[in-house]
């Protein structure tokens, strides 16, 4: 089944300065879309309202063209990968992958490195490789949509290019949602760029488009 996230009539402020204004924003099962725009643009802020964890003065999201109250968290339609780790130091990485219902022999296939903490707790890894089974866990859980902010972040260049095969694989089941400021991988993988300037969406086809509007 097709899925259909969208979000507009947008009012977000922080004291006198409105962060979101005028928005229209969608993501849709079978596609990924990326979301581009300078530090403090407001894309965490987005991705946050859609999740449920900030709550603006004003806003319209709809899940398949219904309106959903978004003041609590929609963990089984949408999972939501932070900037900052939300993992417990203590839990060991089997613990992990048991918690979320996920095979850790599938995230080992993948990454095989990662055997060797099997029953390792999470504060034994480092921050890249931390940040490699937080993003896998959120792409890889069911759900309607993900949104990822800033995936890459602290990544090797092995393991980005290993998690833009898997998110093409999985956004045959998923709406797919990514922020990330090495823009040319986004660029690689989206089927629909937009980008946030001055409180607004706009719609971007290339990066030409990302010049035109001032991004790049």
């Amino acid at each position: 089944m097709k899925n259909l996230l969208e979000i507009d009539g947008v009012l977000l402020e922080f004291g006198l300065k409105k962060v979101l204004q005028d928005i229209y924003f969608k993501a849709e099962t079978g596609q990924i879309t990326g979301l581009l725009g300078r530090n403090g643009s407001g894309k965490s802020s987005l991705l946050n309202i859609l999740f449920g964890e900030l709550n603006p003065v004003n806003k319209s999201i709809r899940l398949n063209g219904s309106f959903i109250d978004t003041t609590k968290k929609l963990n089984k339609d949408i999972k939501y990968l932070p900037q900052a780790n939300f993992i417990p130091n203590a839990l060991t990485l089997n613990r992990v992958f048991s918690d979320f219902n996920l095979d850790l022999s599938e995230f080992i296939s993948h990454f095989p490195q990662f055997q060797k903490y099997y029953n390792s707790p999470m504060h034994l890894l480092s921050g890249g490789e931390r940040r490699v089974v937080e993003l896998y866990i959120i792409l890889v859980s069911e759900s309607k949509f993900c949104l990822l902010d800033e995936p890459f972040s602290e990544i090797m260049p092995l393991h980005v290019e290993t998690f833009k095969q898997l998110m093409i694989k999985e956004k045959e089941k998923k709406g797919i949602v990514i922020t990330d400021h090495m823009y040319r991988h986004v660029l690689d993988i989206s089927d629909n760029i937009y980008v946030l300037k001055n409180g607004k969406t706009y719609v971007a086809k290339d990066k030409n488009d990302l010049e035109k509007l001032g991004y790049l």
